[in-house]
């Protein structure tokens, strides 16, 4: 498909305008690094089912799946690993020359336990924030009340119905893969 949805979780202040307007409003920060997530359950685990102070409406944004990838192409890993880079120094020079970061953290399962498999973050800074924000949002919906009907299941321990009704998900294979990127 020609798009992908990442998730990212904000005060009304910024998610209402940008829903209605499906672009972000002007009081979002594009000088700030955006972090952007795929994982609808890790989107859960870092907002608390959307009920943490500034983290209390959670958009899916429909972005270019060709902006996705210049992003992981212009990426370097947000930690050092020897396997990735020649040295410390290296790492700090490339993380200081991109707009985007790689981040791997615990992939979440319905009730929000690390999984023994990684889920992607991606930090996006500077022309990489511009594009995301300018070039590659096709649509923003609120999915708050699903992050919110979703819990309602877990809190009643219903796995089924938790399953049911969370978004399909498929592993990602960037064009042209990722090398430097798997550093998890």
């Amino acid at each position: 498909p020609p798009t992908l949805t990442v998730y990212q979780a904000y005060p009304p202040s910024i998610a209402l305008p940008a829903v209605r307007d499906h672009r972000f409003p002007p009081v979002w920060k594009r000088d700030r690094m955006t972090w952007i997530k795929p994982s609808f359950l890790w989107m859960m685990y870092r907002s608390g089912w959307a009920q943490k102070e500034g983290q209390e409406r959670v958009l899916a944004i429909e972005i270019s799946r060709e902006g996705f990838d210049w992003a992981l192409a212009h990426a370097c890993l947000s930690a050092y690993h020897p396997d990735v880079h020649a040295d410390r120094d290296a790492w700090r020079a490339a993380l200081r020359g991109s707009p985007a970061r790689v981040q791997w953290d615990p992939e979440r399962d319905w009730r929000l336990q690390s999984l023994p498999y990684r889920a992607l973050q991606l930090g996006l800074s500077g022309e990489a924030v511009r594009r995301y924000a300018d070039e590659w949002l096709v649509s923003v919906s609120d999915v708050t009340g699903l992050a919110h009907a979703v819990h309602a299941r877990v809190r009643e321990g219903d796995e089924a119905g938790t399953r049911a009704l969370l978004p399909e998900e498929v592993p990602y294979v960037p064009a042209g893969g990722a090398p430097g990127l798997t550093g998890h």
